[in-house]
């Protein structure tokens, strides 16, 4: 069983800044990737962010120079640090890993329940 534990959500003004915590942890032989996803009222969940294990990362282009990914592969753990916050950030921001539980088993997604982010003065 794998569980990801997402923190560091809350309100924030417009402007600021917040930096969310993912952390994996269960039965976890290697994680790939790490990502971050969000999902608004009414809206689709869309990706934010991805860090590959070697560290190279990649960000939804609307947000390029405002988040940034980062993450410890010794503590199975990702963070999403946002800064410049805007109103239409609010959302639920979700953790997403790609993994496997033993050397042969086949990659898999896994997904924390999420935590809301709200920008509002």
């Amino acid at each position: 069983q794998v569980q990801l534990v997402e923190s560091g959500g809350g309100l924030v003004q417009p402007g600021g800044s917040l930096r969310l915590s993912c952390v994996a942890s269960g039965s976890i032989f290697s994680i790939n990737s790490m990502n971050w996803y969000r999902q608004a009222p009414g809206k689709e969940r869309e990706w934010v962010a991805t860090i590959t294990k070697g560290g190279s990362t990649n960000y939804a282009d609307s947000l390029k120079g405002r988040f940034r990914i980062s993450r410890e592969n010794a503590k199975n753990t990702t963070y999403l640090q946002m800064d410049n916050l805007k109103p239409e950030d609010t959302a639920v921001y979700y953790c997403n890993i790609v993994a496997r539980q033993r050397v042969a088993d086949p990659l898999y997604d896994y997904w924390g329940q999420g935590t809301q982010v709200t920008v509002s003065s």
